[in-house]
């Protein structure tokens, strides 16, 4: 990841580069200086910034603010080459650029920190987590329980720090728009992008803890299912719906036979496992790519559906091992998933397994990278809300 990359730069190296990006970028504005007004100028360096705190961390982001705030005085905002801004509506643009700029610096510098701190604590858990599985094949009783306390500490760390860090990007953002009451610094755009920061990460704190729950009853044998005759088409089309959101610009399509039976099983879990299968093939499959969900009744009397993407692929060794909790294939994935603790899977595979079913990950279709692949019984007897042990 350019996370990874960059940060091993040396910090001087950082602040050069971050300085003369915000240079070059400068001089690439001057010719067409008469073409554009100073709320274009602002946001193209306001990108710059972001872009420096971002990769090279929040000092280099900092003095991009800074350097940034300079050149957009000297070079766009008249008098032009001079420090002096004349004008109510150019002192207005001036302040909003400074405040934007260095708000906006100091938070993206923040949210990489964060990253690379839950990286290194995804580590330490899997290391962990694997030292604990080792201990209880090897090593006595007693060391396996003692690997086990370190592995709940480390766990209850990493949890709060997943909370920690939505809450404090959530603090930050309603901070700054509580104070722009008063000082109505802020432009439309600003404050549009801080409400979508509290919208993101709010969404994220939600998606956490239905993962910790979800986790625990699997765990607990105690999810609460309620079988009923269901029709496929509906418990795909509820998955894709909630998944409309992470789908971006990327194609579906979905392939269901008009003759498929109904399946006696709880819709509503079913639904919840297949918008993981949708939601993981978005994160890890590019922009324009197509997701393919399809089924089919099989000799067997079962109902077998296909989850398929044109992303990265997953190696045949690890087909069974993207079902263990905190499993993650590269480092990379804790980048693009946000830091999570990867129980997605684990859940879904502790559904499908309550409703006499399997999920396995098998080989693609042609055209396609990864393929994961459930089975259902057709038959069964609905029934009322039951406790099922798995």
């Amino acid at each position: 990841m350019a996370f990874g990359r960059f940060g091993k730069l040396g910090r001087g190296v950082r602040i050069a580069v971050s300085f003369g990006v915000v240079l070059l970028v400068t001089a690439a504005l001057l010719p067409y200086r008469e073409f554009l007004n100073s709320a274009e100028v602002a946001l193209i360096l306001l990108l710059v910034v972001l872009f420096a705190s971002t990769l090279f961390g929040s000092t280099a982001g900092l003095l991009a603010s800074v350097v940034g705030i300079l050149c957009f005085n000297f070079f766009f905002l008249p008098p032009f080459h001079t420090l002096n801004i004349s004008g109510a509506e150019n002192w207005l643009a001036f302040g909003t650029f400074v405040i934007t700029a260095l708000i906006a610096g100091q938070l993206s510098g923040y949210a990489r920190r964060r990253a690379e701190e839950s990286e290194a604590r995804q580590r330490e858990i899997e290391t962990l987590y694997e030292e604990l599985k080792g201990a209880f094949e090897q090593a006595s009783e007693a060391e396996a329980l003692r690997r086990s306390e370190k592995l709940k500490s480390a766990l209850l760390d990493a949890v709060t720090h997943d909370l920690r860090t939505p809450l404090t990007s959530i603090k930050a953002s309603v901070t700054t728009l509580i104070e722009d009451v008063d000082s109505h610094m802020l432009d439309p755009d600003s404050k549009r992008e801080f409400l979508q920061i509290i919208d993101e990460e709010t969404d994220r704190l939600d998606e956490f803890i239905e993962g910790m729950v979800g986790i625990a009853k699997v765990e607990a044998s105690a999810l609460h299912l309620k079988k009923r005759p269901s029709a496929l088409d509906e418990i795909v089309g509820n998955a894709v719906d909630r998944a409309a959101r992470s789908l971006g610009s990327r194609g579906i399509e979905i392939s269901l036979p008009a003759d498929l039976p109904n399946i006696v099983a709880d819709g509503s879990s079913l639904s919840e496992v297949l918008f993981t299968l949708i939601d993981n093939a978005a994160k890890y499959s590019a922009d324009g790519t197509t997701i393919s969900i399809s089924a089919k009744q099989t000799a067997e009397n079962e109902i077998e559906i296909a989850v398929q993407d044109q992303g990265r692929g997953i190696r045949p060794e690890l087909r069974e091992k993207v079902f263990d909790k905190f499993f993650r294939q590269s480092e990379q994935d804790i980048h693009k998933t946000g830091g999570g603790l990867g129980l997605g899977l684990a859940i879904a595979r502790g559904i499908v397994e309550s409703q006499g079913g399997k999920i396995a990950i098998v080989d693609p279709d042609s055209g396609f990278a990864t393929k994961f692949l459930i089975k259902l019984p057709i038959g069964g007897e609905a029934d009322s809300m039951e406790t099922v042990s798995l």
